[in-house]
C-alpha cells in the first residue's frame, strides 16, 4: 500500500507544471527545517515552527477528508496527548531513513511517517 502511495505520488508531482511544483515543500526542505544537531536545537533557525505547522496541515487535512467520510486508505489515528514535538521527531526520523521522497512534496512523505506509529485499527 504505502508503495502504491509513493508511487502515485511521484507520478502526480513530477506530471504537475513547473509553476506548480515550485509552492510545493519538498522532502528535502522539509528535512532541513525539521532538522535538529546533538543538542535538540533547530539547524535552521525558526525551523521548527515551519515544520510542525506543515505536519498540523496534512493532519488537519486528513481529519477534513476523514470528517467527510472520505478517509484515505492510509488512514492515521494519532492519540490524544501526541505533542508537535513528538510528530516532528517522527517525520524528521522518516525523512532521514527515507531519501527518495527528497525531491517530491513532502505531505505523502508526513502521513506515511505517522501512519507507521499510528495507523487506524478498523
Amino acid at each position: 500500500m504505502l508503495r502504491v502511495l509513493i508511487a502515485l505520488s511521484i507520478l502526480l508531482v513530477a506530471s504537475a507544471p513547473a509553476h506548480a511544483r515550485d509552492a510545493q515543500i519538498s522532502g528535502a526542505y522539509l528535512l532541513e527545517v525539521c532538522d535538529m544537531d546533538r543538542n535538540g536545537k533547530e539547524k535552521v533557525k525558526g525551523g521548527h515552527a515551519v515544520c510542525q505547522a506543515y505536519i498540523s496541515g496534512v493532519i488537519d487535512y486528513h481529519n477534513v477528508l476523514r470528517s467527510l467520510k472520505i478517509a484515505p486508505a492510509i488512514d492515521i489515528c494519532i492519540p490524544k496527548g501526541t505533542t508537535l514535538n513528538d510528530m516532528q521527531d517522527i517525520v524528521l526520523n522518516f525523512l532521514i531513513t527515507h531519501a527518495e521522497h527528497d525531491n517530491f512534496v513532502a505531505a505523502p512523505a508526513v502521513t506515511m511517517a505517522l501512519y507507521q506509529i499510528w495507523p487506524c485499527r478498523r
